[in-house]
């Protein structure tokens, strides 16, 4: 006959059991905890000494980080960076020129009225002109430099670097306007989420291709006057959008295309009522000159910022292409033009609604999107590409940062699906 355990001791067993769980995860949480500790302090000590791609490679800089942890060290990381960078942007913003090989970009900078704390607005304002000799170009150029005014910001008018028909949507301009932005937040402390696009005439044509392809940089854009071309209103979808015309501008169907792309805006925004904020107007009585009508687009274009990390993301490939776009990416050298993907974040769960024409994406996170001490899910076509917790590292905090060279679009998380797989 057996003995049976004292009453006292198998009331307590549960207790017992209990607390050497909570001890044994203590003990795991606790080392976790020390590793991300070492990691940042690595960090801390490297940094001065270090190239970015050596701090990117190194050892520690894959060790998982806690939210604390990862937050000091996407501020160190971005502190560094603008020290290193901060001398040779002074000297080309003095010179008030950028160079790219033999291609050369001046402009020049107004400033109004007083910073907020956040720092200037940025307004990138684009002149007409186009497939023309250079002094019509530079006639062009000087009448945009006083075209606008602004309550507040730097007003930024820069020539472009050719005189083609397509001056401001060559492939050139997407490097040479993301150096002068990160120019003037590094140098003048301007703010990141309001950045503001703008253009007339061949200005205009421009605006309509680069501000869905650049949406990730923009708080707002306003098109006047110009015709789009081969360009998509789909990446639009997180940047608000000011589309104005002359009623009687007939060359080259300006206004009647303006029309068109006001009800494609209508129609994106219908079916998707959080996106696709746009204000459309084509000015009747008025042809390619709207006498200044078109000022309207300031005031309304100021109320908006930036969203770096939109819970939704609808990324068309232009002809021009790009390796991310808001908290998506592709492999280097893997981009194709008229590429399309589509995902959504809920909850703890990224959907990839639409995946046309690339095989491998990238995903990057944070905890702007969602909680990484949770398991992340990513589903694409009702199946599950990946689930589980995603890591905070350093060097994924770095590789963004490099990438983009911009605060507000570094992640601390990334995972590579592959969505060629998914679709057999």
């Amino acid at each position: 006959m057996g003995m049976s355990a004292p009453l006292e001791y198998t009331t307590r067993l549960p207790a017992i059991l209990a607390l050497v769980i909570v001890a044994l995860l203590t003990g795991r949480l606790n080392a976790d905890e020390q590793r991300s500790s070492a990691a940042l302090a690595r960090l801390r000590a490297e940094l001065p000494t270090k190239t970015p791609a050596e701090i990117e490679s190194a050892d520690f800089a894959a060790v998982p980080l806690t939210k604390t942890d990862a937050a000091s060290a996407r501020e160190l990381l971005y502190q560094a960076h603008t020290e290193r960078i901060r001398k040779e942007r002074e000297e080309e913003l003095k010179a008030g020129v950028l160079n790219e090989g033999d291609l050369s970009m001046p402009f020049v900078i107004r400033e109004f009225g007083d910073a907020p704390k956040t720092g200037h607005s940025i307004w990138i304002s684009l002149h007409g002109g186009g497939g023309a000799p250079k002094q019509v170009n530079d006639s062009q150029w000087e009448n945009q430099k006083r075209l606008y005014t602004l309550q507040e910001g730097f007003y930024v008018t820069p020539r472009a670097p050719t005189n083609t028909w397509n001056l401001w949507h060559e492939s050139h301009i997407d490097r040479l306007f993301a150096r002068l932005i990160a120019d003037l937040v590094v140098v003048k402390g301007a703010d990141p989420d309001r950045v503001y696009l703008m253009g007339y005439s061949a200005g205009g044509d421009g605006v309509y291709q680069l501000a869905p392809r650049m949406a990730d940089y923009w708080a707002a854009a306003a098109m006047m006057a110009g015709h789009p071309n081969d360009a998509s209103p789909l990446g639009l979808r997180n940047v608000p959008f000011a589309l104005q015309v002359g009623a009687k501008d007939a060359a080259y169907d300006r206004n009647k295309i303006g029309a068109e792309w006001g009800l494609k805006l209508d129609q994106l925004q219908q079916a998707d009522p959080d996106g696709y904020i746009h204000f459309v107007k084509i000015h009747e009585g008025r042809g390619h000159w709207m006498n200044l009508d078109d000022k309207a687009a300031i005031p309304w274009m100021a109320k908006f910022h930036r969203n770096a990390t939109p819970k939704r993301v609808v990324w068309k490939q232009s002809s021009v292409t790009h390796d991310s776009f808001y908290w998506l990416a592709v492999p280097p050298g893997t981009a194709k033009s008229g590429s399309l993907v589509v995902a959504t974040v809920t909850g703890q769960t990224i959907q990839v609604s639409e995946a046309n024409d690339l095989s491998r994406l990238l995903i990057r996170l944070d905890d702007r999107l969602i909680d990484l001490d949770q398991a992340v899910t990513v589903r694409y076509l009702d199946r599950i590409l990946f689930e589980g917790i995603v890591p905070r590292t350093i060097a994924t905090l770095e590789r963004t940062l490099e990438a983009r060279r911009d605060s507000k679009l570094m992640f601390e998380g990334e995972v590579v699906v592959d969505l060629s797989a998914a679709s057999q």
